[in-house]
């Protein structure tokens, strides 16, 4: 009956262990999204810079795997290359050590020293929790919530440390326990394996080194027992994350997994080697046979990973060739009709900062690409070209699959959001894809007028063409600066759209009215009227989708603007705005003017 009641306290105390790291991890990447996206946005070929961030990342959301599957996404969506991938991976073994040094406050010894005892664990973690359950429930800030996650998981982390700790303490006065242990300081290989296995059960690398500094407590580990456990605890972890990257993943993605089993495979036969080499010189005699405490757990951790990334980062590029010849190029591999869709990798909703980054990136290049088909489809009216309408139609087909799987990809990773300032974003890009995907439907629109034209031979007017050209420069430039604000999150260019949208208007309506006249005078015929006024309401609607994106953009950063975008415009063109007025002058002078001045 003890023995239950010491396996149920014992996995309670692990259950709030994992609880409290995964609490403490969610806090710390929604408070630092932003962070964690710029850094891993910012990374280069520089594997120092990639083992420095692989190590960063992993410190802040408390898992090596976690990262690793987030590198993993990263490939698939071109951001990363596997070369830098394999730096990540070298520092996320560095980084996983930090619980370890955080649990090592369990030796703390007071010893009558006051500050000293606010850092023992049975006064830390209560206060912890504390402090977490206040700022989450008392305190409305988007900040407070984050720090009071950090705090309450850490709270909670340490109280599953100590009810493991307290659950295994009777074992110090049990002859069984001390007998196993004998089996396990007789046979390394044992402990590895041991190490190995109940890391792939757990799946958690630090919840199993969290254990041993909580088995250390008994005063009966000694280092010669400990440090191989904790080498197959670390061969534990990359089992779990070659599983993950080989499911539904690129090449670069299973050579990713793959290069951690070998790291850890390598570090760890080299420091056997090295460890028996010392010991059968005689090296550190008392070391061996010495009683380990959680600090000397942690420290082993440390340097194993520490010496080992240190020792292999040279050979980062024979990391990569093994990788690669146990994943092999298919050199028949039929080239990826949509590129764009493979970096709408799930692994990346982990992190909902960088997935949404991710998001947007991908929809800058999808609004690039509808530009560009507007561009192509208006110089289908000077001479049509079979060939550039297939373009069009797949570079259409393109835009719609991405609109149809970034709505799905943004509605699964709805769930993952906390932080107001990613739902904001969120919420943009699910309404401004959409405002995309309709602006590439107008490029179809104008090829389509343009092969009726050319089917029917009919022809505009000399006037009529350079009208279609001054209007198509300026929505080409609010489709420009439409592109350069949702990239550069640039409220200045945003800014910049709507006055410009109100000038395209007063041309479209111009426009029209001249157009009458001249079906009036006899001057075009009534056929290629009527395709040029269907040009024309393209024309406006592609700017008012740009003026959609710009309304997005900026209530994405203001409350005022977000509930209300029409009160806003209403208000911006009756307040007579000096930057508002000016830009709009400066449009007049540049498109309507020398419209106006066309004869016909």
């Amino acid at each position: 009956m003890d023995a239950i009641m010491m396996a149920v306290k014992l996995l309670g105390g692990l259950a709030m262990f994992l609880y409290g790291m995964e609490i403490m991890g969610d806090g710390l990447k929604q408070g630092s999204g932003n962070t964690l996206k710029n850094v891993l946005g910012k990374l280069t070929q520089n594997v120092f810079l990639g083992l420095l961030t692989g190590t960063l990342v992993t410190a802040i959301i408390q898992s090596s795997t976690a990262t690793i599957v987030l590198t993993v996404g990263l490939i698939g969506a071109g951001i990363l290359n596997l070369r830098q991938a394999v730096s990540i991976v070298l520092g996320a073994n560095i980084g996983t050590t930090v619980t370890a040094q955080i649990i090592r406050l369990m030796d703390v010894d007071s010893s009558g020293n006051s500050v000293l005892a606010f850092f023992k664990p049975d006064f830390l973690a209560p206060l912890a929790l504390i402090i977490g359950i206040i700022l989450i429930m008392f305190v409305k800030k988007e900040t407070s919530k984050n720090i009071g996650l950090i705090a309450l998981g850490f709270g909670i982390l340490f109280m599953g440390l100590l009810s493991m700790t307290d659950a295994v303490e009777p074992l110090s006065e049990s002859d069984a326990f001390v007998n196993i242990l004998g089996y396990f300081t007789d046979m390394p290989l044992l402990g590895i394996f041991t190490g190995l296995v109940l890391t792939v059960i757990v799946q958690s690398s630090s919840a199993m080194v969290g254990i041993l500094q909580a088995l250390s407590s008994t005063g009966v580990m000694t280092f010669e027992l400990v440090y191989p456990i904790i080498m197959g605890i670390n061969l534990g972890t990359c089992v779990t994350t070659a599983l993950v990257c080989s499911i539904g993943s690129s090449k670069d993605a299973k050579r990713t997994g793959i290069v951690h089993i070998v790291f850890n495979t390598i570090g760890t036969i080299l420091f056997m080697i090295a460890m028996s080499i010392i010991r059968q010189a005689g090296g550190f005699t008392t070391l061996w046979t010495s009683t380990v405490d959680s600090g000397v757990i942690a420290n082993f951790q440390t340097l194993f990973n520490l010496i080992t990334a240190i020792v292999l980062l040279p050979f980062t590029n024979l990391l990569v060739n093994i990788a690669c010849a146990f994943v092999k190029d298919d050199e028949e591999e039929a080239e990826e009709q949509y590129p764009e869709l493979a970096g709408l990798d799930t692994k990346l909703m982990i992190a909902p900062a960088v997935a949404l980054g991710e998001v947007t990136k991908l929809s800058v290049n999808m609004a690039t690409l509808a530009k560009e088909n507007i561009v192509l489809s208006l110089e289908q009216f000077k001479e049509y070209d079979e060939n550039k309408s297939e373009v069009i139609n797949k570079s259409e087909e393109r835009l719609d699959r991405f609109t149809d799987a970034a709505d799905n990809y943004l509605i699964d990773l709805s769930s993952n959001i906390e932080t107001e300032n990613d739902k904001r974003q969120h919420s943009m890009l699910m309404q401004c894809i959409r405002d995309i995907e309709r602006i590439g439907d107008y490029a179809t629109n104008f090829d389509e007028l343009a092969k009726k034209m050319s089917d029917s031979d009919l022809k505009f007017s000399k006037s009529a063409r350079k009208e279609l050209a001054i209007i198509g420069d300026a929505v080409t430039e609010i489709l420009r600066l439409t592109i350069d604000a949702l990239e550069n999150d640039n409220d200045y260019a945003a800014r910049r759209i709507e006055p410009l949208e109100e000038v395209i208007d007063d041309m479209v309506l111009l426009l029209k009215n001249r157009h009458t006249d001249r079906l009036c005078q006899g001057i075009c015929s009534i056929n290629s009227g009527l395709i040029f006024m269907d040009m024309l309401t393209y024309f406006e609607r592609a700017a008012d989708q740009c003026s959609s994106i710009a309304m997005l953009l900026l209530g994405k950063n203001n409350e005022e603007i977000w509930k209300n975008h029409h009160l806003y415009l209403q208000e911006l063109h009756a307040s007579g705005d000096q930057s508002y007025v000016a830009e709009q002058e400066n449009r007049k002078a540049q498109y309507l003017t020398p419209l106006e001045k066309i004869k016909f």
